[in-house]
């Protein structure tokens, strides 16, 4: 299933800093059953956002409304736990394009690239310094620019880059997960089994 394109991402962000974040914090398991990827960016941070009675816990930063955009700021080790597809799903559902952390879970990373969420790594330094920003002005934003690989802190001009693969790089551009890669390569594919020697 294709995704949106992901080139540069010009947005404010909403800070969690939180270490250790695992998918079960993610998305909790008993909101599993679905196989499509739609809706569960409803559940996002479920035990977090909601109390037993459904209502908002007002001190979580999904439920402020001063902090908003398409990039979320996580503390060290983002996506740490299970392998579920379904946390990067919530998150893509939820709205987000793009996580900052200064370390990812190696399997949350790679569920994110295949399905258009960008998980950008980042110093530990830089990452606080995003913190701080964004506490003293919730409205500061941040460039993702994947062509250049950059992260920049925009009100201070300040930028790092950061890496990813060249097939998710060049699959993120283009909207492509593996299938639509291979969809888009089918008349090359057909040309090679053609002109295979019997």
């Amino acid at each position: 299933m294709a995704y949106d394109k992901f080139n540069i991402l010009q947005s404010s962000a909403v800070p969690l800093p939180i270490e250790n974040v695992d998918t079960d914090q993610i998305i909790p398991a008993r909101f599993l059953k679905a196989t499509e990827r739609k809706g569960f960016g409803d559940n996002l941070f479920r035990d977090w956002r909601y109390n037993a009675d459904n209502s908002p816990k007002q001190d979580f930063v999904l439920n402020n409304p001063i902090y908003k955009g398409k990039i979320l700021i996580g503390g060290k080790n983002f996506g740490s736990g299970s392998s579920r597809e379904h946390a990067a799903w919530a998150i893509y559902d939820y709205g987000f394009r793009c996580v900052v952390s200064s370390f990812f879970a190696d399997i949350f990373r790679n569920n994110c690239l295949n399905i258009g969420v960008l998980p950008v790594q980042v110093s530990p330094e830089f990452l606080e310094e995003i913190f701080s920003t964004i506490y003293v002005d919730p409205t500061t934003e941040l460039e993702i620019n994947l062509p250049e690989q950059t992260i920049t802190l925009l009100s201070m001009g300040k930028k790092e880059s950061f890496d990813i693969n060249t097939y998710k790089k060049s699959n993120m551009l283009n909207g492509f997960d593996d299938i639509d890669y291979l969809q888009n390569m089918k008349n090359e594919i057909q040309e090679f089994a053609t002109n295979l020697p019997l």
